[in-house]
């Protein structure tokens, strides 16, 4: 949160004077603790992550700083995640036992890395103080490998690998923070669009579902006649679904260097392309929750930390991979943002999980980071 919009100044722009402030404060600590319910009821029903559709749980909007200023803002973030090591529970997989997952003859698939790259670019219009709408456009880099359900020994002759580029599903998300008259407590509403290319086998084995589905390039899956030969339907760029995002945030200086937030979205899947019987999918709910405290004694360097925590439901449907496809996450994401221009921020972040509770065999990463820019005009 920026010194030109502190809750003082803007009630003072507002017409109040000093005076009338402490029975102002009562009253909004009255309507904080209703606002507060409200945030608790929204996000506490689902308390977990699924590392086949591994996302940067990092939360944006806290980093640059919240902002009751009208305008336009532009934001460009780079996201990259490396998940190259094999999780069940709580606990890692050392390399010999991802060995021995199949000795005893079961058909479980060991994936061996999934290494994505995101590059989102957001465009918000905020036509007054109270509300802003912002559009989400992001470009999916991923590549994947696995050895399958081709048995032991995993070797480089049982290796197959895919790549998926191009764009993800679009995010399109309007904010209200006018219930308070400090402006800093906010509801979200939003819906997720398919706009990437998604989609797997269709329910005969024959033909495929969906939009342009990528094939495995490499390895044995790559010589399976096609549909046998698609990538993961959960790996593609695009779910194929439609979600509503609901959600909320606050933030409060708590001294004078020091701002504090929390904020919360659920997403879940309302509409699925993929939706013939023995060929359909639909991702599983997600939610997330951050909560940080950015140190501002100098505006233009502005370190801060952040708690991200994300829950993941399993993943339905013929083509989701239903065993491993849910858990929960907890980040530790240290960062800063600086100030390069009036308007122009620049942030980075890396988020360290300290906390992973994940259902069958999923890829994790060890670290992830976070490059961004912001420009208000």
């Amino acid at each position: 949160m920026g010194r030109d919009n502190l809750p003082h100044e803007q009630l003072l722009r507002d017409g109040y004077n000093p005076c009338a402030l402490k029975l102002l404060k009562d009253t909004v600590q009255t309507r904080l603790l209703t606002a507060s319910a409200l945030f608790v009821a929204l996000v506490s029903p689902i308390s977990a992550f699924a590392c086949a559709t591994c996302g940067c749980s990092l939360s944006s909007d806290a980093a640059t700083g919240y902002t009751s200023s009208a305008g336009w803002q532009v934001s460009l973030q780079y996201d990259y995640l490396n998940q190259n090591q094999l999780r069940s529970g709580t606990r890692g997989i050392s390399s010999s036992r991802v060995a021995a997952i199949n000795d005893a003859g079961g058909a479980q698939e060991v994936e061996n890395n999934t290494t994505n790259r995101y590059t989102t670019l957001s465009v918000s219009y905020a036509p007054s103080a109270d509300w802003n709408v912002r559009v989400l456009l992001p470009y999916i880099d991923r590549s994947h490998t696995t050895y399958g359900q081709s048995g032991n020994p995993l070797t480089a002759d049982t290796l197959s690998g895919a790549k998926v580029s191009g764009l993800g599903d679009t995010k399109v998300i309007a904010s209200y923070q006018g219930i308070l008259p400090t402006l800093n407590f906010g509801l979200q509403l939003g819906v997720k669009l398919p706009t990437g290319n998604y989609g797997g086998p269709n329910v005969t084995g024959t033909g495929i579902v969906g939009r342009k589905p990528v094939a495995f390039n490499s390895g044995p899956n790559s010589l399976n006649g096609s549909p046998g030969n698609l990538l993961d339907t959960s790996l593609q760029a695009g779910t194929g679904t439609t979600d509503i995002i609901v959600g909320a945030y606050y933030y409060q200086p708590i001294s004078q260097d020091f701002d504090a937030f929390i904020n919360g979205q659920f997403q879940s899947a309302v509409k699925k392309e993929l939706n013939q019987p023995g060929a359909d999918y639909r991702p599983g709910n997600l939610t997330t929750v951050s909560f940080g405290l950015r140190y501002e004694a100098n505006p233009d360097f502005v370190p801060q930390i952040q708690v991200n925590m994300t829950h993941k439901n399993r993943d339905q449907g013929a083509l989701a991979d239903t065993l491993d496809s849910a858990g929960s996450v907890a980040y530790l994401s240290p960062g800063a943002t600086v100030s390069v221009a009036k308007a122009t921020q620049l942030y980075g972040f890396v988020q360290l999980p300290v906390r992973s509770n994940l259902e069958g065999y999923q890829l994790f990463p060890h670290w992830t980071a976070t490059l961004g820019m912001n420009h208000a005009f």
